[in-house]
């Protein structure tokens, strides 16, 4: 597989235009932004830079397919069909789609290959699979009286998602809407497109109707604001930073009150008791949740907190793991950790790691860029001791940064635990069973790991409490967000 990666890798990449109304088309103003690889620092290729206008064009492609039924009014053997074909189309295409990704956002192919077109090509067969067996409601009235509760698709649906892993936030979001019948305007961000413009391409191949789904790459200030004050899109389902999340609010505001989905990223808690059933384990798995993929994962467990009693012991364990992460080339099989996005992001990084120091933590390992004569963006895995109010401890970092945090009691565990503004996911790891119920309930979080961290699977709901966001992607409840109620009331006499 490494030789055939080694291929790929030297490919050229063609300069990529938008995907609009079935067809390939440049940006109305003739735009376009490089593409610069996280691996070298190198141009790779050009994508178009949507205006507002191109992004009206993409709505309206997707509300007239939309009102025209050739997708919206399709049986839902017929829309299962078509997006099992793409599904069997992504896989096909798998090491390609992977390598394009690191390419282009610089997670080490060990991880993208299952994250990626591994995850995405599932989700589609998910979606496709559920919709035909998702029924109506038949309302208990009066006698004389008939109630129907009917299951409809919203119309068009706006996506914008980050560049951490775009093709499996992206499915989680288009897969459902498109089952459902909806039609769809998908953003990706600007340093990760690449792999959402050949999804389209694929779903082409694979029978979706012309506009049903439209790909616009281009910045968030223009393409994106353009999607949150469209008075045509009917929800905006967007992965990003909290920020930007407040801005998609108040264009929703400002526009038609498009309903708007957020998932907006987290701090979470992983508590380790002295009773963990195996802290060898605990340890590893720890470190791979917050190192892979250079910690830029929504998910990444940044705060570990751990019993005092086995802070210090513990603490020593993760930095030694840590020192042995392989940081290096993405597109090598035996890289453990790749590159981080781009080099404003690294600088973000090592900018919070500089005002941790200043604040008073202690460095325990890494904090450092590394690497830099390839003319990448790399950085090692950091362990910092800190304290709870300190700001690298209640901030999202986004980057390989994890914050060690001793406590004494459980409740003093919850206290730390729930004492940021995010909400998203944590972990507990413990051999009490009465005391993993009881963490399950009292931490804040749409996501409470057992003895493990990461690797839910599509079955159960991802969302945020808190300012982590609102909605869910993942498992049946996403569909909640694509499909409308409509109650008739029948009168039999």
């Amino acid at each position: 597989m490494q030789e055939e990666i080694n291929r790929l890798r030297n490919e050229t990449v063609t300069p990529r235009s938008l995907f609009i109304d079935g067809d390939w088309r440049n940006a109305a103003a003739g735009g376009a932004m490089e593409v610069i690889s996280p691996i070298d620092g190198k141009i790779i290729t050009t994508i178009a830079d949507a205006g507002r206008e191109d992004v009206e064009l993409a709505v309206t492609s997707a509300r007239r397919v939309f009102e025209k039924g050739s997708w919206s009014k399709a049986a839902p053997a017929q829309r299962k069909k078509v997006l099992l074909k793409l599904a069997d189309l992504i896989e096909s295409h798998a090491l390609e789609l992977a390598v394009l990704g690191v390419r282009d956002n610089g997670t080490e192919i060990s991880m993208a290959l299952k994250a990626e077109p591994g995850s995405c090509a599932q989700t589609f067969r998910y979606y496709a699979e559920a919709i035909d067996k998702l029924y109506g409601e038949i309302a208990p009235t009066a006698p004389g009286i008939l109630g129907l509760i009917h299951h409809e698709p919203v119309g068009v649906v706006a996506a914008i998602v980050p560049w951490n892993f775009p093709l499996m936030i992206a499915a989680w979001k288009i897969a459902p809407a498109l089952a459902a019948g909806n039609s769809v305007v998908l953003k990706p961000a600007e340093g990760a497109s690449l792999t959402l413009l050949k999804l389209a391409e694929l779903a082409s191949r694979a029978g979706l109707p012309d506009g049903v789904l439209n790909v616009v790459t281009g910045r968030g200030a223009v393409a994106g604001e353009a999607l949150g004050m469209s008075m045509d899109v009917d929800v905006l389902a967007f992965t990003g930073s909290g920020p930007v999340g407040r801005k998609l609010l108040e264009y929703s505001a400002r526009s038609n009150l498009k309903r708007v989905y957020l998932e907006l990223g987290g701090k979470s808690p992983n508590i380790v008791f002295a009773d963990a059933p195996d802290l060898e384990k605990a340890a590893k798995v720890s470190a791979n949740g917050i190192f892979r993929n250079s910690g830029q994962v929504c998910v990444a467990g940044s705060r570990l907190l751990v019993e005092k009693s086995i802070h210090a012991e513990f603490s020593a364990r993760i930095v030694e793991l840590a020192a042995r992460v392989r940081v290096g080339d993405p597109l090598d099989l035996q890289t453990e950790a790749g590159a981080v996005t781009s080099e404003v992001q690294l600088a973000r990084n090592l900018a919070h790691v500089e005002n941790a120091l200043a604040e008073g933590a202690r460095l325990m390992g890494g904090g450092s860029r590394i690497l830099e004569e390839t003319g990448g963006f790399y950085m090692q895995p950091t362990v910092l001791d800190a304290e709870t109010h300190m700001a690298i401890a209640r901030e999202e970092v986004f980057g390989p940064v994890l914050t060690i945090i001793p406590f004494e009691t459980e409740q003093e565990a919850v206290h730390i635990a729930n004492g940021t503004d995010y909400g998203l996911a944590s972990a507990v790891w413990t051999s009490n069973l009465s005391r993993a119920h009881r963490m399950i309930r009292a931490v804040r979080a749409g996501v409470v790991h057992v003895n493990t961290y990461g690797g839910a699977d599509i079955t159960v709901p991802l969302g945020g409490v808190k300012q982590s966001g609102n909605g869910h992607d993942k498992s049946l409840h996403a569909f909640d967000k694509y499909l409308d109620l409509k109650s008739a009331w029948i009168d039999l006499a």
